[in-house]
């Protein structure tokens, strides 16, 4: 033991003596991010009704092509829910001319594959391939989505598939948040109905999943999208020539939410669970308003950043959680935000109590500007490596498309961030972000946390 003693005084004498170079420093502070500009691109129309965007970007020999469609989740009816996620990736399975092996064969040979993904207003399929073979590409999907044969062989599979899924999201207590706050917040809407039955996935037939195709895309309803290093003229006279027999389809069809929230304390029971998964959000301004970028620079102040506030309370000041987050949660005209946290259930109440701290403080006292400027600083320079990719640069058009906003709105992102002011952050929050108002979900152990979160709104267990 006094040897050990010893050991420890030498120690400490050496510390008290070490160089300034071998104490821990902050680093510099950043450089303010360059302003990002949309890369010049060519966009033009067929008489089917296709929209076709060029855009030559980069050096990497390699193009990213995408077929991304107005057609999602919000055009589903209420016993459809994944229907568009089966029928954008069943297409992958075969079409008249081809089978699903040398269809991904094909796509292989040129340096790629054939990707394809379903979202709440959108779904795509695509992919990238070496430069020279855009055009041949273009040709491939063409025929794809002309003539798909959905073969009656692959759909077990496929159900399988989601099945599987279904088990394993309902066994999540994420997953399980996710879906009743969706629920509650977009009551009778398809951004609602997070997932489908075990009943409706194998009740879908092939007859099904052709009508849907047939009724839910076309060339209306579809942009393509050719992003990187490719032969412009070529690819050009790809799309011309392999899209303009496609039949129109339907056109595009919204359908606006109007979501609603209050406070109360939704609870999934988990018993015997020993954590609480949180979550907390409301409806909020889509991105045509005026003041949504500034409502993106306050939720990454509030919540979506690291180093924000709510991370620096409920991870780094009392160790509640690991990885806490916030973000708003855009679709068609609409948005949501909201605030998740994974927390240990005993300390659900005193977790909860702190977020709303942190919500109502930002809307009554005016953050500084140095605080603003870090997280302007961080935003710009996020917005920027978005976009730094072909993908990226497809992202952001179909977002454009999608939103019916101009180019300018890209153009001018990050010069838009710098103008918010640190009141303009104060007035959103105040706006957009009542903690009055927020919808509460909470999956974990009822019986153990109904009286840490009883005051704070009426509990009310959920099925």
């Amino acid at each position: 033991m006094r040897k050990h003693t010893s050991l420890l005084a030498v120690l400490c004498l050496m510390a008290s003596f070490a160089p300034a170079s071998a104490q821990k420093q902050a680093p510099p502070e950043g450089g303010k991010p360059k302003d990002f500009r949309v890369p010049a691109f060519h966009t033009f129309t067929l008489e089917n009704g296709l929209g076709v965007t060029l855009v030559p970007f980069g050096t990497i020999p390699k193009a990213n092509v995408a077929v991304v469609f107005r057609t999602g989740a919000a055009n589903e009816a209420a016993d459809q829910v994944w229907l568009t996620d089966l029928t954008i990736s069943y297409l992958k399975e075969g079409m008249t001319n081809r089978t699903a092996k040398e269809i991904a064969e094909e796509a292989a040979n040129m340096g790629g594959q054939i990707n394809a993904y379903a979202g709440s207003d959108q779904s795509r399929i695509g992919g990238s391939v070496l430069s020279e073979f855009a055009p041949m590409f273009v040709k491939l999907l063409a025929d794809l989505l002309k003539n798909p044969t959905f073969p009656e062989s692959e759909l077990a599979r496929l159900q399988n598939g989601y099945l599987r899924q279904l088990a394993v999201a309902k066994t999540q207590p994420t997953a399980v948040a996710d879906e009743a706050f969706f629920r509650i917040l977009y009551d009778g809407h398809p951004y609602g109905r997070k997932f489908p039955t075990a009943a409706m996935i194998k009740g879908y037939t092939v007859p099904a999943v052709r009508q849907f195709y047939e009724e839910e895309y076309g060339a209306r309803r579809a942009h393509i999208y050719v992003v990187g290093v490719f032969d412009e003229k070529e690819v050009e006279t790809a799309v011309r020539a392999s899209f303009a027999d496609w039949r129109p389809g339907p056109p595009i069809f919204t359908n606006v939410p109007t979501p609603a929230s209050k406070r109360a304390i939704h609870v999934v029971d988990r018993p015997g669970s020993v954590q609480s998964t949180i979550y907390i959000g409301r409806p909020v301004i889509s991105p045509q308003n005026k003041d949504y970028i500034g409502l993106e620079i306050t939720d990454a102040l509030l919540g979506g950043a690291f180093f924000s506030r709510i991370t620096a309370n409920i991870r780094e000041n009392k160790g509640y959680t690991y990885s806490p987050y916030s973000q708003v949660e855009a679709r068609f005209k609409d948005a949501c935000w909201y605030e998740q946290a994974d927390v240990s259930t005993e300390v659900t109440g005193p977790a909860l109590k702190e977020i709303l701290f942190e919500i109502n403080r930002l809307g009554t006292e005016t953050p500084s500007a140095e605080e603003v400027k870090g997280i302007q600083n961080y935003y710009a320079g996020i917005f920027v490596l978005q976009n730094s990719s072909p993908n990226g640069i497809i992202n952001r058009l179909s977002f454009l498309r999608l939103q019916r906003l101009d180019r300018s709105y890209l153009d001018t992102y990050v010069q838009n961030i710098y103008k918010i002011t640190p009141e303009d952050v104060r007035r959103i929050a105040a706006e957009q972000l009542p903690g009055k108002d927020m919808t509460v979900v909470i999956v974990g152990d009822l019986a153990k946390i109904r009286d840490q979160i009883s005051q704070f709104g009426e509990v009310i267990p959920l099925e």
